[in-house]
């Protein structure tokens, strides 16, 4: 798509690119009627003020975004974005580039940035987070021109670059492991169903269970935040044949969880056996650490950047199959209790 222009907005308005300025830098030489006629173009078109003067000059603006839609309060506590972005910026940092971080309320909100960034030229190029199962991000971005790789699965990418792991071989890691310790009612606290990874994961967790003969078997979705996935997990608890073994899809609600173990009582694990995605360094800090699905996120978001800074310099870039999340089994996974060995 083309960037719109001060000619632009003149043609659509029946008046001169001088008008146009004066209409939109607020200055005399236009009637209160053609101005408000001429901004109100000016936004049907997608102009901003400052597009025009840096496109005509050729500069970048060395600057890459990543919008996430979630509450800016969340950011402090997820471990996994944290560390990606430490990654991004490592990368960045060594060709001049500044990471532009901005929350949004939710995908339509991402939409309308992504168009603000590209009328503007705020940024170069722009990494996409979440990847839905039917992700119209993806499909405006290709509309737009804007150079962009996805952090997820190629399947729901749209033609565009992306680095991914395959959470697939993952689960089934931690379903074995689990099921080899005599597991045999499992439970998953999963994030949020739209999600295209959350998505191949409750699908590999159900396959595995059924090829192991795992008859009781449940997954719950959650928002990933340690307050649902500790309701979640008190629920899952309280029942009569409750789960012995949890698997959390990140490692706040798994450390949620193993309070709310702790608060009705049970030993872990020698009642309940707690697996956690996202291995951060708050599993090994917690009593017992916690058994996780470890991977080097910031090594991830290190090849994320380089991918993106290619594509922006016109270079093809492939997908990129990194490796995936392995099992560190520690303190929180054991055999379940006598009782409830088959």
């Amino acid at each position: 798509m083309k960037r719109p222009t001060m000619a632009d907005i003149a043609r659509e308005a029946g008046v001169s690119k001088g008008a146009v300025s004066y209409a939109l830098n607020g200055r005399a030489g236009v009637s209160d009627e053609t101005r408000r006629r001429i901004l109100a173009i000016a936004d049907q078109l997608g102009f901003r003020a400052n597009s025009a003067a840096r496109a005509l000059a050729g500069a970048q603006a060395k600057v890459v975004g990543l919008a996430l839609p979630r509450p800016p309060a969340t950011l402090g506590v997820e471990p996994f974005f944290m560390e990606l972005i430490s990654g991004l910026e490592a990368e960045l940092s060594t060709r001049s580039y500044a990471l532009l971080l901005q929350t949004v309320p939710d995908e339509t909100g991402e939409i309308g940035l992504y168009r603000r960034w590209w009328s503007e030229s705020r940024v170069d190029g722009v990494l996409v987070c979440d990847l839905r199962v039917h992700d119209q991000r993806v499909t405006i971005l290709r509309e737009l021109g804007l150079p962009a790789v996805v952090i997820g699965p190629p399947s729901s990418a749209g033609g565009l670059a992306s680095i991914w792991s395959d959470d697939q071989i993952s689960m089934t890691e931690a379903v074995e492991y689990l099921v080899a310790l005599g597991h045999r009612r499992i439970a998953r606290v999963g994030g949020i169903p739209r999600l295209a990874h959350t998505a191949i994961r409750t699908r590999a967790f159900g396959e595995a269970c059924e090829r192991l003969g795992i008859t009781e078997a449940t997954t719950v979705s959650t928002d990933y935040t340690g307050e649902n996935g500790a309701q979640v997990t008190r629920a899952l608890l309280c029942r009569q044949a409750r789960p012995t073994a949890l698997v959390y899809d990140n490692d706040i609600m798994a450390i949620a969880g193993l309070g709310v173990a702790h608060e009705l009582g049970l030993r872990v694990p020698a009642d309940l056996s707690i697996v956690a995605w996202d291995d951060s360094p708050l599993c090994r800090l917690v009593g017992p650490p916690l058994t996780a699905l470890s991977r080097d996120i910031s090594a991830h978001g290190v090849q994320a950047a380089r991918m993106l800074l290619s594509a922006m310099e016109g270079s093809p870039v492939e997908d990129v199959h990194d490796e995936p999340a392995h099992l560190s089994p520690r303190g929180s996974t054991a055999p379940p209790p006598q009782g409830s060995r088959p």
